[in-house]
C-alpha cells in the first residue's frame, strides 16, 4: 500500500464521544480530513450540531450528531440505536468523553469521585463492550481510548487537584492493554492516546489572570515549552485509526511535548 493511502480513512465510520469540542473535535476534524464519516456524541446538541455542520461543509463527509450522557447506561444504549440505524457498521471508536472536578485531596467528596468514575470508566466500559461486539460481527475494528499524562505520575495539588480523574486515566491504560490482548483474536486493535496539556475548554481556567502561577508551572513542565493544539492531535489520532499503525495494539502513546520524559 502506498504511504499516502496508509493514512486514509475513506469508507470508514468513526464514533467519537465528546466529539463536539476540545480534543474530541480535534480528532473528529482529523478523521473527517482523512475521509471518514462520523458519529459524534456529547451531552449538548448545540456543540455537536455546529461541529457536524462545519465538518460536513469543509470535508464533504457525513457527520451524525447524537446526544449521549456517558454516566447513564440508557443514554448510551439510545445513542447506539440512533447511530446503528444510520450507519451499517462502526469501524473506529474513540472513547474521548470525560469529566473532571477539582478539590483538595483530603476533602474530595465521594459523590464527585463516583460521578467521575461513572463517566470516565464505567461509561467507557459499557460503550466499548457494545461496540466490540459490533466489530467482532463485522470482522474487526479499531478502538482508541483517551488517557492522560496524569495516569503515569503523581501531580501537585496546585496544578491538578483531581485525584479521581488521574485514577480513572490509569484505569483506562490498564483497560487498553487488557482489551488489546482479549480482542486481538477478533481483529480488533485497542490503543490509547495520553495527551499532555492541550488548549481546550477544560484547560481554560489557566488563562485567567489569577491563575498565572499555575499557567507558568504547567508551561515550564513541558520541554517543548508550549501547549498542544489541534494539529498536534489530528495526526496522532489518524495514525492510530489508520492502517499506518496496523501492527500496533495495546500501546499508550504519550502526546505531551516531552512532559513525561522530563
Amino acid at each position: 500500500m502506498k504511504l499516502d493511502n496508509l493514512f486514509r480513512l475513506d469508507g470508514k465510520v468513526a464514533l467519537i464521544t465528546g466529539g463536539g469540542r476540545g480534543i474530541g473535535k480535534f480528532i473528529a476534524t482529523g478523521f473527517a480530513e482523512a475521509g471518514a464519516d462520523l458519529i459524534i456524541s456529547s451531552r449538548k446538541m448545540k456543540n455537536l450540531k455546529a461541529t457536524a455542520q462545519e465538518l460536513e461543509e469543509e470535508f464533504g463527509i457525513t457527520a451524525l450528531p447524537v446526544v449521549c450522557d456517558m454516566a447513564e447506561a440508557e443514554s448510551i444504549e439510545n445513542m447506539l440505536k440512533v447511530a446503528t440505524a444510520r450507519f451499517p457498521r462502526i469501524d473506529i471508536l474513540v472513547n474521548n468523553a470525560g469529566v473532571t472536578w477539582g478539590a483538595p485531596t483530603l476533602e474530595f467528596p465521594l459523590e464527585r469521585w463516583e460521578h467521575i468514575f461513572n463517566v470516565n470508566i464505567r461509561g467507557v466500559w459499557i460503550l466499548t463492550q457494545k461496540i466490540a461486539n459490533i466489530m467482532k460481527g463485522q470482522g474487526g475494528g479499531n478502538i482508541i481510548n483517551i488517557s492522560s499524562i496524569m495516569a503515569f505520575r503523581g501531580s501537585r495539588e496546585m496544578t491538578n487537584p483531581t485525584v479521581p480523574y488521574n485514577s480513572t486515566k490509569a484505569a483506562i491504560n490498564a483497560l487498553t492493554m487488557n482489551l488489546a490482548v482479549k480482542l486481538a483474536p477478533y481483529n480488533i486493535r485497542v490503543n490509547a492516546i495520553a495527551p499532555g496539556y492541550f488548549r481546550t475548554g477544560m484547560m481554560a481556567y489557566i488563562e485567567k489572570p489569577d491563575a498565572k502561577e499555575i499557567y507558568d508551572t504547567m508551561l515550564n513542565s513541558i520541554p517543548m515549552h508550549r501547549f498542544g493544539d489541534i494539529d498536534d492531535m489530528k495526526g496522532v489520532a489518524v495514525f492510530l485509526a489508520s492502517d499506518a499503525s496496523a501492527y500496533m495494539t495495546g500501546h499508550i502513546l504519550a502526546n505531551d511535548g516531552g512532559f513525561l520524559a522530563k
